[in-house]
């Protein structure tokens, strides 16, 4: 007999009851109104370091917005510009699905916060990225708010235990630019994950909040489920 698939993980989007307070702040009040889940599934290609990493979202009618916590070491950032590499500095990174039918966002942040975007629709890998995707250019992208506890270019890397955190808020407007209407996401499921890595450090590592089955994040088959309550 076949084994039963794995349920795909399930996180509950509260609805912030207030404007979402832009800081990189853990402790602020906002962040506590939601969930927090770990970003503890790490490939079997990561290093010896495993940094906890921690993840809150809300959402609001003008948008997403969310936090991440790292308990890191080893960290190391040399990009400082949109749309570099940033993936390969110590980086998290959202990756969210608003509809069944259409593409994925990819938001990778570094801890310098220096970010990109794009829009997937098949992700194939090809020599110049996927097979079917848009990079969303500067001027919808920079309507991103990114906020982070570590702010500059960071190299050589930081060896000693060090705790970050970085706030980012994107406004449901860039979102429906590519994937059409998408109205109040109060009782809507959407699709998404979470990650963590550095590949270009000392010690890289790979981890996602639903499990992903080789080493790539673009596997929206993995992609776990975001309830958003009413």
């Amino acid at each position: 007999m076949l084994s039963e698939p794995l349920a795909l993980p399930l996180y509950g989007v509260r609805r912030t009851p207030m404007p979402a307070s832009f800081s990189p702040r853990w402790e602020d009040p906002v962040w506590a109104e939601a969930e927090t889940i770990e970003v503890g599934s790490f490939r079997s290609e990561s290093s010896s370091h495993r940094p906890r990493t921690s993840v809150r979202l809300l959402y609001d009618a003008l948008g997403i917005h969310g936090i991440f916590q790292v308990q890191d070491r080893f960290v190391r950032c040399t990009r400082t510009r949109y749309f570099e590499d940033v993936w390969k500095d110590s980086c998290v990174e959202f990756f969210v699905q608003p509809k069944p039918d259409r593409g994925y966002f990819n938001f990778e942040f570094n801890c310098e916060g220096a970010w990109l975007c794009s829009y997937i629709v098949d992700p194939e890998r090809t020599p110049g990225g996927f097979k079917d995707y848009t990079r969303v250019p500067a001027e919808l992208g920079q309507t991103i708010r990114v906020s982070s506890s570590l702010p500059g270019r960071t190299d050589p890397e930081i060896t000693e235990p060090t705790v970050w955190t970085l706030c980012f808020s994107i406004p449901s407007v860039l979102l429906e630019h590519y994937a059409g209407p998408i109205g109040s996401p109060a009782g809507q499921c959407w699709r998404g994950n979470f990650y963590k890595c550095a590949d270009e450090t000392s010690h890289p590592h790979w981890a996602s909040w639903a499990p992903v089955d080789q080493l790539n994040f673009h596997r929206p088959d993995c992609f776990g489920r975001l309830q958003f309550e009413a």
